[in-house]
């Protein structure tokens, strides 16, 4: 589990900072960062990642657009996905689903929550 390559795509340096500082404590320890889609696709072409956390609010290109390109494509298809969001309504939670994502967390969440979800994920 621990060995993980781990692409978190958020916005803001206090979020990525957050989320990899949680990742670290929970074991994962080969996190990259990236600051919206586009820069995530940009690191995917020469990188290879066993997982992706991204935000769903970002300039360029906001997560659903990211989750839904990756989803298109025959080599991330079955990337498993977690969505990190402020967005708490239902109707958000559902098309984020149906973009692709295999879970879904709000913001502001627990270090728990976090390494929870990834570990439901990575159970299938």
């Amino acid at each position: 589990m621990a060995d993980l390559k781990i692409l978190a795509v958020d916005d803001s340096p206090t979020m990525r900072r957050i989320i990899l500082n949680t990742l670290k404590r929970a074991g994962f320890q080969d996190v990259v960062e990236a600051v919206d889609g586009k820069d995530a696709l940009a690191k995917m072409e020469v990188d290879n990642f066993n997982f992706v956390i991204t935000d769903w609010n970002m300039p360029e290109m906001d997560g659903l657009t990211f989750v839904t390109t990756l989803r298109n494509s025959d080599q991330y298809k079955s990337l498993p996905i977690l969505m990190v969001t402020t967005r708490s309504v239902k109707d958000d939670i559902l098309e984020a689903m149906k973009a692709g994502v295999n879970n879904y967390i709000v913001k502001p969440f627990t270090p728990d929550t976090l390494k929870e979800k990834i570990e439901q994920i990575l159970a299938g």
